[in-house]
């Protein structure tokens, strides 16, 4: 994670099995498996639109992603035995292409939290256009997608 999210901290969309968070570029998705999972029980097939996760035999998720993916930049890991964190490389990374949701059909963030993506991404796009200043701790209010703007602190 970049430093911007360690300042201004993430939004996530909780779902049935952990929850799913994204930068501009790329998706983060934490999946809370039994204690004592090994990786060798765990299958995750990345395709530029698919993603599937099974972990002991039963499939957590599987279906077309919101957004195409870069499968060679994708990763997973198994942490202390219990979750599993899963990034996936956004084909097109820009403050534009917030997604809705993890899959076409499923894990859908509600309205509330799509909006505080939206933000987050804007703000880490202004942060990265302008790195002398830190965003982590504005708000924007207004219309902020697709029009001008404007920060409080």
């Amino acid at each position: 994670m970049s430093n911007f999210d360690e300042r201004s901290g993430v939004v996530a969309c909780n779902t049935s099995w952990g929850q799913w968070y994204q930068t501009i570029e790329e998706v983060y998705v934490e999946i809370n498996v039994p204690q004592g999972t090994l990786a060798k029980q765990i299958n995750i097939v990345f395709a530029p639109s698919q993603l599937t996760c099974v972990v002991r035999g039963e499939t957590i998720i599987k279906g077309d992603m919101f957004s195409k993916v870069v499968t060679d930049e994708c990763t997973w890991s198994l942490e202390d035995r219990k979750l599993v964190r899963i990034v996936l490389a956004k084909a097109r990374a820009s403050a534009d292409n917030c997604w809705k949701s993890l899959l076409k059909s499923e894990f859908q963030a509600d309205p509330l939290v799509f909006d505080a993506m939206e933000k987050k991404l804007t703000l880490e796009k202004f942060q990265k256009e302008n790195p002398g200043f830190d965003f982590s701790g504005a708000d924007i209010s207004g219309n902020y997608s697709g029009g001008g703007p404007q920060f409080e602190n």
